[in-house]
């Protein structure tokens, strides 16, 4: 299950095949001899031997390439298992600053380069001066084949991302900034079993929103944590609060087989995790004393797996004056409430900085809902400043207010073709949702071109289950385009699509 293989057509060049592995969290077991649990360190050497007109790649901080096509590979710093990867493709690389590049299929590098250009040197220096020295030698990201599942996986000095970040205008650039803070927060600190997986992740969102703050400003922030929240909200509606994966402390259990951590995955280990670690820094009340923390931390605990005990404790012992003050046992706030009783966190930081961008954002939904349109209000908004976030969240009140009054839409359409007809994923999803939402029948063409260009799991099977829920012509749309499209999607997304479409899927 670890190890992908590709058919040329769910490649973006659909010319050769191509490989490539997926470790995280316990799969790297089916690829090579290992203790595969997070808890245990290594470091490792490969010897990758690939045909002629492939590049192999690795999680690896040096590699050469000898003769007849051979591949030597070094990690000098000591790993987990999940961390080690492998890619092999017709793949090419370009430099997009001092210690990174890019890599991706020939058809796709003149667009990663373009997009990620003196980008990511200036994430690894803010990332640098907030955690402390950079130590992996190499930060390259590798754009994968469009069928690729995931966002992004933090393989050490070598990220795999989706070609979805290429937007052709940097609009998604900042994504990266939470693979580059995994640099530190996981790949660095990594967490000793997967049930305390929040340590990774909660650490890492706070880490990169330290960096976006740094970069971007506090209101921008806020936005892009609102729109977090928000899916930690409908992740906890869908499953019930009280739900034991809504722990910080998921107990993983072996039944008869076992289980599989992967299945444990969802919005809390980030989102719940990240109001955690914004409580701690609420605790000490001073950014700069804050941050400082968490520098010592990763200095102390570099290269080890550690577990919430180990952190906490690391953090009373840091801030002595608040051990000695108790505030692991504030009534409502406990330590061992936070990481061992389901549900909602009990502290929310304050993301009302991100109002002055949510505000106007509100309005304009308000007026694009409204029975008769007050054209004049609407064309005194000027949107061309709005950035991602903001256009997202823009788009999701109007989702939130769909099906609008007839005729709506299609103005809406009319009036931003910067949505209408953005590149950018993000703003494609939601957009391809309103028009399911609102029966657009004249723009389903975008639904299908979006299902067409990707495969990844987050935008995929959400706009099958519009479809599914829709008119008989969203239905009919949802058959017709899976039929065309189901090659060139990972199995496990086929699937998922297949359940949702009422399909018998393969054992």
């Amino acid at each position: 299950p670890q190890v992908c293989w590709l058919s040329p057509e769910q490649t973006a060049g659909k010319q050769k095949p191509y490989m490539y592995t997926q470790g995280q969290a316990v799969l790297n077991r089916s690829f090579f001899p290992c203790f595969d649990t997070p808890s245990v360190k290594f470091t490792y050497s490969a010897t990758v031997k690939v045909p002629e007109g492939f590049t192999a790649v690795m999680s690896a901080t040096s590699w050469e390439k000898q003769k007849d096509n051979t591949f030597v590979f070094k990690m000098s710093q000591p790993i987990p298992s999940y961390l080690i990867a492998l890619v092999v493709g017709d793949i090419v690389s370009a430099d997009v600053g001092p210690r990174s590049r890019v890599w991706a299929e020939p058809c796709l590098i003149e667009a990663a380069k373009k997009e990620y250009d003196g980008v990511i040197e200036e994430f690894l220096v803010v990332g640098e001066k907030l955690f402390g020295p950079y130590v992996w030698g190499r930060y390259d990201i590798l754009f994968m084949p469009p069928s690729f599942p995931f966002g992004g996986m933090e393989n050490p000095c070598l990220t795999f991302v989706t070609p979805c970040l290429l937007a052709g205008d940097r609009s998604l650039v900042d994504v990266i900034i939470h693979e580059i803070s995994h640099s530190w927060f996981g790949n660095l600190v990594t967490n000793a079993s997967w049930g305390e997986f929040w340590l990774n992740e909660g650490f890492t969102m706070y880490a990169q929103r330290r960096i976006s703050t740094e970069v971007y400003g506090l209101p921008y922030t806020c936005l892009e944590a609102a729109t977090g929240r928000a899916l930690l909200r409908q992740h906890m509606d869908a499953t019930g609060e009280d739900h034991p994966l809504n722990k910080l402390r998921v107990v993983i259990e072996p039944g008869l087989w076992g289980i599989n951590p992967d299945d444990t995955y969802n919005e809390t280990p980030y989102e719940k995790g990240y109001c955690f670690v914004s409580y701690l820094a609420h605790l000490v009340g001073n950014q700069s004393k804050f941050d400082a923390f968490l520098q010592a931390y990763v200095n102390r605990f570099k290269f080890q797996s550690i577990t919430a005990d180990d952190t906490l404790g690391f953090f009373l012992e840091y801030f002595p004056e608040l051990k000695k003050k108790g505030v692991d046992s504030i009534p409502g706030f406990e330590f061992d409430r936070w990481l061992n009783t389901p549900g909602w966190p009990p502290y929310l930081p304050d993301l009302s900085p991100g109002q002055q961008l949510m505000r106007p954002a509100d309005e304009l939904a308000e007026l694009w809902a409204a029975d008769s349109l007050n054209m004049e209000a609407i064309e005194a908004v000027d949107i061309t400043g709005w950035r991602t976030y903001q256009l997202v969240y823009f788009l999701d009140q109007i989702l939130q207010k769909s099906p609008l009054p007839e005729g709506n839409v299609k103005r809406l359409s009319k009036m931003y073709p910067k949505i209408s007809k953005a590149q950018n994923a993000e703003l494609r999803l939601r957009w391809c949702q309103i028009v399911l939402k609102n029966n657009l029948e004249a723009e389903y063409s975008k639904v299908k071109d979006f299902l067409h260009s990707q495969g990844k799991q987050k935008y995929t099977l959400p706009l099958y289950r519009a479809m599914w829920g829709g008119s008989e012509a969203s239905r009919a749309l949802a058959m017709e385009t899976f039929s065309a499209t189901a090659p060139q999607l990972h199995v496990n997304v086929q699937n998922y699509v297949k359940k949702i479409l009422g399909l018998g899927t393969a054992e």
